[in-house]
């Protein structure tokens, strides 16, 4: 049976990199966050976001993400909104994908909100990266060009390092990308070898 490896971390932790990197040695990765913004497109979904936030919430046919943003950044009862609408359509998505990915040994679960969602439960073993706080947010700055107070805003709706690791199986320490992959290695072994 396939197992379902989750791997999270706060936001600039290079979660997503070091999911690439397991994609790269030909294990399926999902990237939860994304199959979440192309859920945004879906009609259903798109009727449901507008009864909680309104029709300006949409902008030629797509929900303006920027708007939806900077409501539920600023409003932790919009954030827990918006996660009702979207998170049980991911998980749907998800169990469609495993589907399709039933004969692989080992599958890899990328979200960085694993845990507040409550989709770590569906996960065998769960995977956390961390990196120092400054470095966080270097690299959102300059990935997302924003604010230093933009991303610790982001980092302040999220559960804290010491949560995650606290429930996780690994751990992974991405301040170095070499010496990171050197690790996702030894966990690939572990997994792999009973």
């Amino acid at each position: 049976m396939t197992k379902i490896i989750g791997l999270t971390g706060g936001i600039g932790s290079g979660k997503t990199t070091i999911a690439q990197y397991f994609k790269s040695l030909d294990i399926p990765v999902y990237i939860a966050d994304e199959e979440a913004k192309k859920l945004l497109d879906n009609p259903i979904i798109q009727d449901r976001i507008k009864v909680v936030f309104g029709e300006t919430i949409i902008e030629k046919d797509k929900v303006s993400r920027e708007k939806l943003a900077s409501i539920v950044f600023q409003n932790p009862q919009k954030l827990s909104a918006l996660n009702a609408i979207i998170h049980p359509a991911v998980k749907e998505h998800f169990q469609n994908w495993l589907t399709q990915h039933q004969n692989n040994p080992i599958v890899i679960k990328e979200a960085a909100i694993l845990f507040e969602s409550g989709s770590y439960q569906d996960c065998d073993k769960i995977i956390t990266v961390v990196a120092p706080l400054e470095t966080r947010i270097e690299r959102v700055i300059a990935r997302d060009k924003t604010t230093k107070d933009d991303v610790l805003n982001r980092i302040k709706n999220q559960w804290a390092d010491e949560m995650r690791i606290a429930k996780s199986d690994f751990i992974i320490d991405n301040n170095d990308l070499s010496s990171a992959k050197l690790q996702v290695d030894k966990i690939l072994k572990k997994l792999t070898n009973p």
